[in-house]
């Protein structure tokens, strides 16, 4: 790398005095500007078991929500499930571990979010409601809660219906995206007719209605296909598609601004390998600079995941959730570059770039190397996982944390 790229990488950097939330915002004022006019901070994560990806994410939360007037948490997180959490951040109705949990994500059941979760409470508190921050979950999966309250509707208005209208979608409870394909739709037919049928209810029906309307999306993107020679077809580009349609919905009123936690692979503004539309893609057409998409990267250390043995099954063996171990990257990896400019924890803006010499340019708009891991990885392969990635495509800033520690799971109750 140039020195004139690591003298831009160094000057530019923003350095971050701690990661914990509920101390001094001084390093993080210069964000006010940077984030000027935008509506939609979509907050990464390079892997979904970082403690101090989730650590950061909750300061900045806390940052943007009473600094910046910030008035919702939108997450990848069952919408079916996510308005008991919003309940209790809003009125305190509930547990805040339950209602955590009954999200149905092991990523997100850990002692950082909880504490987040805690945070909004505590902020919602005494507050006027259209002065309190929300909660809201905006992928389809995860539809147990929303079959518990269209069962509960039907039983006291329809109990004849029940059985027919629910029992084959009970399956959407457990069933994951892309776990049925059927070029038939069945699904999603039997989730239609009880839409239709809900719609013909009146006022009374309209929760119900409204969780009906989930069990289609869910139906839908079990019954997708991984694979598509139209890649916008196939299972990934629907749930994006999914996902940044519930972020428009919120956005519908004016003055509501989002703050938007999903992977570093689902908020960034460029296609997925190329080819499958994201959810930042989606949300960077519609809003344009409104949306920032800041990536969050790591030097070494461990995040937990699950492991897959290798094979070439249809569905991957996963093995229980742990700790994984890493090193740092290759020497020409993004996160290595980051680091020899500037090792400590520290955010870049990469608007600013427009005015950056060519050779830094010509580096932001390359293809390089990037870590990149789901809740899933293979074992032994993973610590050599690079993703090829133009930054100054995908992403509006990028946060860098020297060294990732496993998040801390709550106990299973």
């Amino acid at each position: 790398m140039s020195d004139e790229v690591t003298g831009w990488l160094a000057q530019t950097a923003l350095p971050l005095s701690c990661l914990t939330a509920g101390v001094s915002t001084a390093d993080l004022q210069p964000l006010k500007n940077v984030l000027d006019g935008v509506r939609i901070v979509g907050l990464g994560e390079a892997t979904h078991g970082t403690r101090e990806f989730f650590q950061l994410k909750h300061r900045l939360l806390e940052f943007l929500v009473t600094e910046l007037g910030f008035s919702a948490l939108a997450m990848e997180a069952s919408a079916s499930a996510s308005p008991a959490v919003d309940a209790y951040v809003r009125e305190g109705v509930g547990d805040a571990a339950q209602v955590l949990a009954g999200l149905g994500f092991w990523t997100w059941r850990t002692h950082e979010v909880l504490a987040m979760i805690e945070w909004m409470r505590e902020y919602n508190r005494g507050r006027r409601e259209d002065q309190k921050v929300r909660f809201i979950g905006v992928d389809p999966q995860q539809c147990g809660s929303s079959l518990a309250v269209i069962d509960s509707f039907l039983h006291k208005t329809a109990p004849d219906r029940v059985t027919r209208l629910l029992s084959t979608l009970r399956v959407l409870a457990k069933a994951y995206p892309g776990s049925q394909p059927d070029p038939q739709r069945s699904l999603v037919h039997m989730a239609e007719e009880l839409l239709e049928f809900l719609g013909g209810r009146g006022p009374d029906a309209a929760d119900a209605l409204r969780h009906a309307q989930l069990l289609v999306q869910a139906a839908d993107l079990v019954t997708r296909a991984r694979q598509h020679t139209d890649p916008e077809q196939t299972v990934y580009a629907v749930r994006d598609r999914y996902m940044a349609d519930a972020v428009g919905t919120v956005l519908e009123d004016p003055s509501a601004k989002i703050a938007l936690w999903a992977h570093n692979g689902h908020i960034t503004k460029s296609p997925h390998g190329g080819a499958v539309p994201t959810l930042g893609q989606h949300l960077h057409a519609r809003y344009g600079d409104a949306y920032y998409a800041l990536g969050l990267l790591f030097g070494s250390g461990s995040f937990r995941a699950r492991r897959i043995w290798p094979g070439p099954w249809s569905r991957p063996r996963a093995g229980a959730v742990v700790t994984n171990r890493i090193g740092p990257a290759r020497a020409d990896a993004v996160e290595v570059r980051l680091a020899s400019a500037n090792p400590g924890d520290h955010l870049v803006d990469l608007r600013s770039a427009a005015d950056a010499p060519r050779a830094v340019q010509a580096w932001l708009n390359g293809r390089h190397g990037i870590r990149s891991f789901g809740a899933m990885v293979p074992r032994w392969t993973y610590r050599f996982n690079l993703s090829p990635s133009s930054l100054a495509e995908e992403y509006d800033g990028l946060a860098y944390i020297a060294v990732s520690s496993g998040s801390r799971p709550l106990p299973i109750s």
